[in-house]
């Protein structure tokens, strides 16, 4: 009933044209770090579960990349004080660099942050340097101990099959679910490299390979680069969890046309139900690229252009994503997890949320409560009322929009009371010199704006 209500209400409102715009909210934005060096957030899930602390990485500052980045950190928003998590004991940077660590998000449900590990140092000779096929999962406790555990294990073997529970490259941007017991990412093999870039999850799970904690499983089967049939899908990316406890995965996906020349980026579902076993996977081997667990089910939801990382609200019921408008302009989109853009029933097809002059940029994410959504536009931080009523439609800024340096990175916190991002700006040290990133450029800080919503429903109050 909502999906239908929401649908009716937004072809005769927003897609009519008719979308109010407020003013720059009253909450100022804040800088929270000033430390010479560079904050990423990488579109990650940076707040921790009490939203006092926002997790980072430091890359850029030695050299491009997260091969180049030198530690892991947390910074408490209330004060500005950072705490390195992690930082490796041994490292070599450039072109040629390990072992890299970076991509940080909190836990939401334990006081830990899992992230991106290449190679140690003392293992190059062997595994060689970091690679997007070269990386690992792990997670650190988020007191400032530095105790280090590994999430998955990497098995490049060739004279066996890959053992079961193990991966055979680099697994990427871990995401957990808001329960804790999953984590999705995307993942690059390095035995099979004719197989483009996809989509896997993980789990605790006592049979899990080589110390690590958890057993690792593809969810979307991708056939080799340029060989694909009308239909197929050659890659999948930018995916997020939907809903709470995992049971569905949203990705882009690189698909061949009906032509079969050209290509398609569309939005597709995983459904992985609640009771997977995870351990009937095929970890594959040097001839045999890795397949999914029994009862994982892949569905193509849209025909027409996606993009972006698609984010979806914690009741599972709807994804946003970026797709183009009649005008040409790229804007947010949403539609019920369970819908298409060819389904019967018009409330189960996508509907344009937002309508930008300069279109919706990077780093859509939903209010917990799922009434509204933020983006960045125009290089500002904006809020669009997403909930059927009077104020449907209704976008606020929260910082100034149309000035310089852009905003990006943006992520909302657990309570959806504050939104952090990060934006270049010049940065100074201990003794007053202006100072840079590896390639002159300015370093990206951590800025916050609180969201002004005084009733707690999602949405921006009014005089917004």
């Amino acid at each position: 009933m909502y999906d239908e209500v929401f649908a009716e209400v937004f072809f005769s409102t927003v897609l009519m044209g008719m979308v109010a715009f407020g003013g720059v909210a009253s909450a100022d934005e804040r800088q929270v770090t000033s430390s010479p060096k560079n904050h990423n957030l990488d579109n990650n899930d940076n707040f921790s579960a009490d939203g006092r602390f926002l997790c980072y990485d430091t890359r850029e500052m030695l050299g491009p990349g997260i091969e180049n980045s030198q530690s892991i950190e947390k910074v408490e928003i209330a004060t500005g004080i950072e705490t390195i998590l992690y930082k490796p004991a041994k490292s070599v940077t450039g072109k040629q660099a390990a072992p890299g660590a970076g991509a940080a998000s909190f836990s939401p449900v334990e006081n830990q942050v899992v992230f991106i590990h290449g190679p140690l140092l003392e293992d190059v000779p062997v595994r060689g340097y970091y690679a997007k096929t070269n990386r690992n999962g792990v997670e650190v406790i988020a007191d400032g101990s530095g105790k280090l555990s590994r999430v998955d294990f990497r098995d490049v073997e060739t004279s066996r099959d890959t053992l079961p529970g193990a991966h055979r490259g680099g697994t990427h941007r871990h995401e957990y679910t808001a329960d804790g017991k999953r984590i999705g990412f995307t993942y690059d093999d390095a035995l099979l490299t004719q197989y483009d870039r996809t989509v896997g999850y993980m789990e605790r799970h006592p049979k899990a390979p080589g110390g690590a904690s958890h057993y690792f499983a593809l969810l979307v089967p991708v056939v080799p680069k340029d060989n694909s049939k009308p239909g197929e899908i050659e890659k999948a990316y930018g995916d997020s969890w939907i809903g709470r406890h995992g049971l569905m995965r949203a990705f882009i996906g690189k698909v061949r046309a009906a032509n079969g020349v050209d290509y398609e980026e569309s939005l597709f579902v995983v459904d992985v139900p609640a009771d997977v076993d995870i351990t009937t996977a095929d970890s594959g081997s040097a001839t045999r690229v890795p397949s999914p667990p029994k009862g994982v089910r892949v569905r193509r939801i849209t025909h027409g252009f996606a993009a972006g990382n698609v984010r979806g609200t914690l009741d599972g019921e709807r994804i946003a994503y970026y797709g183009k408008a009649a005008d040409g302009t790229t804007q947010v989109f949403i539609i019920p997890s369970d819908g298409a853009d060819d389904h019967p029933d018009p409330a189960k097809r996508p509907v344009q949320a937002t309508h930008f002059p300069k279109g919706a940029g990077p780093g859509v994410r939903w209010h917990p409560t799922g009434n509204s959504i933020a983006c960045i536009t125009d290089a500002g931080v904006a809020v669009t009322c997403v909930k059927p009523g009077p104020k449907l439609g209704h976008t606020v800024f929260l910082t100034p929009h149309g000035d310089s340096p852009e905003r990006g990175e943006l992520v909302w916190s657990p309570d959806g009371k504050m939104l952090a991002y990060t934006k270049a700006i010049p940065t100074k040290d201990e003794s007053g010199k202006r100072v840079s990133t590896y390639n002159g450029n300015d370093m990206t800080q951590v800025f916050v704006v609180e969201f002004p919503d005084q009733d707690g429903d999602g949405i921006a109050d009014e005089g917004s």
